[in-house]
């Protein structure tokens, strides 16, 4: 049962994770193909509007999910209630989901606040890659985000069928 549990936690990560993937990949179809520098310029500008604020949104949702985290544990700790490894197990996967996007978020929020525009010495598809790096970090951000709230759902649920008294949940 145990096993199970904890195989459920990352199978619907997992999907939430490739699911993001695939939107985003398909997004990014159909914008379509970039052909030069001044495109990818614009096309960045563009995206860096919505970035910061997804961005933003994202590393405070990461820190708080990890001060959460962090409570969560010595909330357990304090029960007399005996809890199984995988819980445990459950925990550490959602930190380490939410230092990942933390990380990414910190990383995307940096990369937009370069002046992109202002860089005339650097090679035409130099502009193409950042556009196609950025839009590829937005999405992976978004679905480790998404991965984290799958298993934060299964862990939160494990809890509260541990303390909860009867077999009601």
């Amino acid at each position: 049962m145990v096993f199970a549990s904890g195989l459920s936690n990352h199978r619907w990560a997992t999907a939430a994770f490739l699911l993001v993937c695939v939107l985003g990949y398909f997004a990014r179809q159909a914008i379509g193909t970039v052909y030069s520098g001044a495109q990818a310029t614009q096309l960045i500008e563009a995206l860096s509007r919505a970035g910061l604020y997804l961005g933003s949104a994202i590393v405070t949702a990461s820190i708080t999910t990890l001060a959460l985290m962090l409570t969560l544990i010595g909330m357990i700790r304090r029960m007399e209630k005996e809890f199984d490894a995988a819980t445990y197990r459950s925990i550490d996967l959602i930190a380490k989901l939410a230092t990942a996007s933390l990380m990414i978020g910190l990383l995307v929020l940096l990369a937009f606040t370069l002046p992109v525009g202002e860089f005339e010495e650097m090679p035409q598809d130099w502009f193409i890659r950042l556009y196609d790096g950025l839009f590829a970090a937005c999405v992976v951000m978004v679905g480790l985000v998404a991965a984290t709230v799958a298993v934060l759902y299964n862990t939160v649920r494990r809890v509260i069928g541990i303390v909860t008294p009867g077999d009601d949940v």
